[in-house]
């Protein structure tokens, strides 16, 4: 029987984990590579998890994640996972059936659960929409493989799409991936960073930047998607204020 559940995450993950680890009382150690967020972080501690930094990147944070379990007998619970992928889909499934006769969809890609969750729920109503992946053009481990045809890892360098930051694909992701993916668009830290401005302006809504990366996508493609219905995946809010408020004054990143 394991002692408890460990997982590794760049914050988002990491935070669902740990408000179910704490509605059923079971120890918790979430791993987070140095630099992360400190937001998330603290956001993280006070649902009661032990929060552990190793590595510069999420790669790193998930392979002692995964040595960390086996050494302490813990549960390892992944950020790509057929469970985590049905719950998930739920929001696809809600964001399908409300919108009739969707064209395309762009979702940003981290480790996958996102998109394999939208293709999941386009699949089970059977719809024609297009689902059209979205990655950061500083971290393109899923764009390469998309186009290679298999897996392919790849640095990472964004500096605001944390939750984007993945240099070594999930294979099981991409299984799905190629099968049911129109095309994968790579959008820049720039475009990213304009898109969160955006967003805030026009609804008031705040994006981290990989939950703004699918909005920059579609302006991206604007001239290809004149007369279409188009869905974007905002995928989290979180961002530091400090990192937030510098962008909402204009600042941009070099790409």
């Amino acid at each position: 029987m394991p002692k408890g559940v460990v997982c590794a995450t760049r914050g988002n993950h990491g935070q669902s984990v740990g408000f179910a680890a704490k509605r059923y009382g079971i120890p918790t150690t979430i791993v987070v590579p140095h630099g992360n967020s400190l937001e998330k972080n603290a956001a993280m501690r006070a649902l009661g998890v032990k929060l552990l930094e190793h590595g510069d990147e999420f790669q790193d944070a998930r392979e002692f994640a995964v040595n960390l379990a086996a050494e302490e007998e813990l549960q390892m619970v992944p950020s790509f996972d057929p469970l985590l992928v049905a719950g998930v889909a739920t929001y696809s499934l809600e964001l399908l059936r409300a919108v009739k006769d969707l064209d395309v969809a762009y979702v940003p890609i981290g480790l996958g659960s996102g998109i394999c969750g939208m293709l999941a729920a386009r699949d089970a109503l059977n719809l024609k929409t297009e689902i059209v992946g979205v990655v950061s053009a500083h971290a393109t481990a899923y764009a390469e493989s998309f186009s290679s045809g298999r897996p392919v890892e790849s640095p990472v360098s964004t500096k605001i799409a944390d939750g984007m930051a993945c240099s070594v694909p999930e294979e099981s992701a991409l299984e799905l991936i190629w099968k049911g993916v129109e095309r994968i668009v790579q959008v820049s830290d720039t475009e990213i960073a304009e898109s969160m401005r955006m967003m805030f302006e026009c609804t008031h809504n705040v994006c981290e930047g990989a939950g703004a990366a699918a909005i920059a996508a579609a302006l991206q493609e604007s001239a290809k998607n004149k007369g279409r219905k188009v869905a974007v995946i905002a995928s989290g809010g979180n961002v530091d204020r400090d990192v937030f408020a510098g962008i909402l004054n204009g600042e941009n990143f070099v790409d």
